[in-house]
């Protein structure tokens, strides 16, 4: 079984669509849609996962189903429970009330790193940040759906790898979101979403693939192929934007911080 997870194009998350550069990103990877082979496609609800969906679905002449929990990972945040993680989220906005909610995945890698908790497999569960969010009950609650997904396709999770019920060689496509993303591979790859999340940085429209090994009968694990190609933007000419990314060096003032 073969799994593409795609993310959306450069984001204009203030209106919830593309950027014009995330427009031309996504028309490059549609004119690579015949060669992915997406199979059976899966869209989030939000609007720049569906307009990056769109002329790719329409190179095929294929339908997509849209899943409300491919939506970017909405877990946040109180820092009012713990003040101290001010500094762990320095960016984080407040009023007359207090601190303000906010999205638990983006935490400065010095006090991840510092906390062996948020890297261990098990222990993130545990950790101040799951205490003080709600981000252990919708993980939780989006690997389900994924896992009752692969069970339809005939790879029942068990004791971390999956149970082969009926093997197939078909393809999935996910096009989705960054911090989504992160949740299914460290769920398929037994990790800490944290490690995946501050470890990776997965351009705008690059393509994940990953695909199932069976070296015991009835037994497969996924592993991946590629992680966040953008081979289709330099075919294209298209620098990949710097969505994904935070400043290479510090004094580059040009570059998100």
């Amino acid at each position: 079984m073969r799994i593409l997870f795609i993310r959306h194009g450069d984001p204009d998350y203030l209106n919830d669509t593309l950027t014009e550069k995330g427009c031309r990103e996504a028309d490059l990877l549609a004119k690579r849609a015949v060669t992915l082979q997406m199979g059976e496609c899966y869209i989030s609800p939000l609007g720049r996962a569906q307009r990056t969906a769109k002329p790719c679905l329409a190179a095929v002449n294929c339908e997509a189903e849209t899943l409300s929990w491919l939506q970017e990972f909405p877990a946040q945040l109180d820092i009012n429970k713990a003040p101290e993680l001010a500094e762990a989220y320095p960016d984080v906005k407040k009023n007359e009330k207090g601190y303000l909610p906010r999205i638990v995945w983006d935490m400065m890698p010095e006090h991840l790193t510092e906390h062996n908790e948020y890297m261990d497999r098990t222990a993130w569960r545990d950790s101040v940040v799951a205490q003080c969010s709600d981000m252990v009950e919708v993980y939780d609650n989006i690997i389900q759906e994924f896992d009752n997904l692969l069970a339809e396709h005939g790879y029942v999770r068990e004791n971390g790898h999956y149970r082969v019920e009926k093997e197939n060689t078909k393809t999935i496509t996910f096009f989705c979101h960054f911090g989504l993303i992160g949740v299914l591979l460290s769920h398929l790859w037994n990790v800490s979403p944290f490690t995946l999340w501050n470890s990776l940085a997965l351009a705008p429209t690059s393509v994940t693939e990953l695909v199932t090994e069976e070296r015991k009968k009835g037994i497969a694990y996924f592993r991946g192929l590629k992680v966040g190609d953008v081979s289709h933007l330099y075919a294209g000419g298209e620098e990949p934007s710097f969505a994904a990314r935070f400043c290479e060096v510090y004094s580059n003032k040009a570059q998100r911080h």
